[in-house]
């Protein structure tokens, strides 16, 4: 039994202790309390209950460059060799991305992968929808490329649990009905009126060869 929890600053050695020993890119611990202090609700952790190991674990951000949709990154994922084939993978990912829309309204999420990672790029295109969008040359630091995935984060994949941002999510999806309601009535309001401006048209012109006749002058 391996539970999935939102992550705290206790987590982060056991965290990082989790990534030593599975990825060949590592973080100092610097690096892992700057995620949690930014972005706490995005960092998660598979946990053994009652033992407090850590085997696995999320680290994710948020980034919103300019000209550039808010979206969350994630920044690592790893799961000890002990305790993969369980989904662990996919539960830290569902996790991270579900917070990611819930408190930052994400509209997609974003990682890199190596371009020979060929397991992790199965996961990510075939279980969990990611697509490949960009390469980036010599992205790892042993030159190594990378494979820039995406994958959109829609509200109704993560319904919000609060009541308030659900009213406002549906309020907001009867305005635009509503909107595209009266932009379909004014349209059809004005193909009516063309449609009476033609018929009124036709009715004024003469047919053809109903002109008016001319009385014969009477001989004397």
């Amino acid at each position: 039994m391996v539970n999935i929890r939102r992550a705290t600053i206790s987590d982060l050695m056991l965290m990082q202790h989790c990534n030593l020993n599975c990825l060949p890119e590592n973080y100092n611990l610097r690096y892992y309390l700057y995620h949690g202090l930014l972005w706490p609700q995005l960092l998660h952790c598979a946990e053994i209950p009652g033992k407090g190991k850590i085997v696995g674990y999320v680290l994710a951000k948020m980034e919103d460059e300019d000209g550039d949709a808010p979206h969350g990154h994630i920044t690592s994922i790893s799961v000890m060799r002990t305790h993969r084939k369980l989904a662990l993978a996919s539960n830290l990912m569902h996790a991270s991305e579900r917070s990611m829309v819930e408190n930052y309204g994400a509209q997609f999420c974003s990682l890199h992968v190596r371009e020979t990672n060929t397991a992790a790029k199965h996961l990510y295109a075939q279980t969990l929808g990611f697509l490949k969008a960009d390469q980036e040359k010599g992205y790892y630091a042993d030159g190594e490329n990378a494979d820039y995935m995406k994958m959109p984060l829609s509200p109704p994949m993560f319904p919000h649990p609060h009541a308030e941002i659900q009213r406002r999510r549906e309020e907001e999806q009867r305005r635009k009905a509503e909107e595209a309601r009266r932009v379909k009535e004014a349209a059809e309001a004005t193909r009516s009126e063309a449609s009476k401006d033609e018929a009124g048209q036709a009715q004024e012109k003469p047919a053809k060869g109903d002109h008016a006749k001319v009385p014969k002058k009477k001989k004397h």
